[in-house]
């Protein structure tokens, strides 16, 4: 049965969602909350997208994003509207460290993605050497960053290599599992593209920021999570959009969108669906396909959108076998250019108190691989990957106890990447979607891949789309 438009009669224009990761859940709820009928068609056979509630040993755990940036409204924000307030949590322990030079070692504090505002803010980080090297700063003359430039290109000519590489490097790679040197500072690190065009010294620059970020009094965690894991915010959020009369259509690829003079007809899976207006919230290679007829010039650039790929290791151990091993704090990131196979491992029994509350007995370890273009460690199979992990965790903190279970999670093209000029691409696809009525898109690829910025970038699809007067969208939340 085709769903939509009824002519002839008063009725709420309806909304075809493409998607149904975040973004897309998102984007559905706030268009029922402005008096649309919608439809989410989803390819795969789950919602969710990258947020994948699990367990292991029965433990529930995250199998794909764990924290959401409570710094950030959205996501937080999203979380109590659909009836997740009393499970938000904030980490039982914030204290991480660097796997780095041979040693652990403790994550400096006073910098900025990595960036110190001193460079005695690195020390036991870097070598002599490279503090001092942080110290010329003050003295160098201006680096022009002109439209954009790569952070580890600009944070490199200004401090030196082994900031980039011992710290930025491993803090961008946990976010982008990207490249420092080819990443994009204006669209990853904002606020040290206007330091870096407002100021000669960015140590200066950084302090400057500092200053200013103490003033505003943000005071609470930085990062919060869900009891039962973050994983469970796309289950509620679906769960209300059906509660409001939303419909949630899954293995339903899009396949066919064209648009007439009545507005959008759409093939999702085998079902025709009719609206009057379409939000693209699916990654870019997706994307691209169901827009090549309507915006060939939208689709061809997110064609050129690359995208990394990772698995994450989930290990869990008997405490009284691992505890003592592991150091205090909620993990450790690596840097890449110390040549280990794991970028990262988390210890989420010690991060998180629920995982700790659902079994006492149970400690539950996670490691993360691979980085963009880095295939061959992926090309490797599961139990090799359990394998490497447990033998990174044992070099760096001397655990040597058996797992009681191993899950391997692998997210192929999971994390869309920002190159130098990626705000440009993102401007570009944007003017050509508008130029098409009542059509929108969101998601990862465009304005940051946390997932607050993932739910914002929902919010500004639907706001485009609410200041169409044809489609008659109401403006509230």
């Amino acid at each position: 049965m085709a769903t939509g438009t009824h002519h002839g009669t008063a009725r709420s224009p309806h909304v075809l969602v493409v998607g149904a990761g975040v973004a897309g859940l998102a984007a559905a709820h706030r268009l029922l909350g402005r008096g649309a009928a919608v439809t989410v068609a989803e390819a795969s056979g789950r919602v969710g997208g990258k947020l994948l509630p699990g367990e292991i040993a029965g433990v529930r755990v995250d199998l794909g994003a764990e924290s959401l940036l409570a710094r950030r409204p959205e996501a937080v924000e999203l979380a109590r509207e659909a009836g997740l307030a009393d499970d938000l949590r904030s980490p039982a322990t914030a204290t991480a460290a660097l796997w780095t030079r041979g040693a652990l070692r403790p994550m400096p504090k006073g910098h900025v993605m990595g960036v110190p505002g001193t460079a005695g803010a690195l020390a036991g980080v870097l070598s002599e050497e490279g503090l001092r090297r942080v110290e010329r700063d003050a003295e160098l003359p201006r680096t022009e960053v002109g439209e954009d430039v790569a952070v580890g290109a600009y944070v490199a000519q200004r401090l030196g290599r082994e900031v980039v590489d011992r710290l930025v490097e491993p803090l961008l790679g946990g976010v982008y599992a990207g490249d420092a040197y080819q990443i994009s500072m204006r669209a990853a690190v904002p606020q040290l593209f206007d330091v870096a065009r407002s100021h000669t010294s960015l140590t200066e620059g950084v302090r400057a920021l500092q200053e200013k970020t103490a003033a505003k009094a943000k005071t609470g965690p930085v990062f919060a999570g869900i009891a039962g894991g973050v994983g469970r915010l796309p289950l509620a959020v679906a769960a209300s959009v059906r509660s409001r009369g939303g419909e949630i259509l899954l293995d339903a690829p899009v396949t066919a969108l064209r648009r007439d003079a009545d507005g959008w007809r759409a093939l999702a899976g085998d079902r025709p669906v009719r609206a009057d207006a379409v939000v693209v919230a699916a990654p870019a290679g997706a994307a691209a396909r169901v827009l090549r007829d309507v915006s060939p010039g939208a689709a061809a650039e997110l064609d050129g959108v690359e995208y990394a790929s990772m698995a994450l290791v989930s290990l869990a151990f008997r405490r009284s076998e691992a505890d003592a091993r592991l150091p205090a704090g909620s993990g450790f990131l690596v840097p890449p250019v110390d040549g280990r196979t794991i970028k990262a491992s988390t210890f989420a029994s010690r991060k998180w108190g629920w995982i700790a509350d659902e079994d006492p007995g149970v400690l539950v370890v996670r490691t993360s691989v691979g980085r963009y273009r880095e295939t061959a460690i992926l090309g490797r199979s599961d139990q090799e990957l359990v394998d490497v992990s447990r033998h990174d965790l044992h070099e760096a903190t001397g655990l040597t106890a058996e797992p009681i279970a191993a899950t391997v999670t692998r997210w192929d093209d999971g994390l869309p990447q920002y190159p130098v000029g990626h705000h440009t691409r993102v401007a570009r696809i944007r003017e050509r979607v508008a130029a098409v009525p009542g059509l929108a898109v969101c998601g990862a690829a465009y304005d940051g891949v946390g997932v607050p910025a993932t739910i914002a970038s929902a919010y500004a699809a639907v706001d485009a789309l609410s200041a169409d007067p044809v489609l008659g969208l109401g403006t509230g939340k």
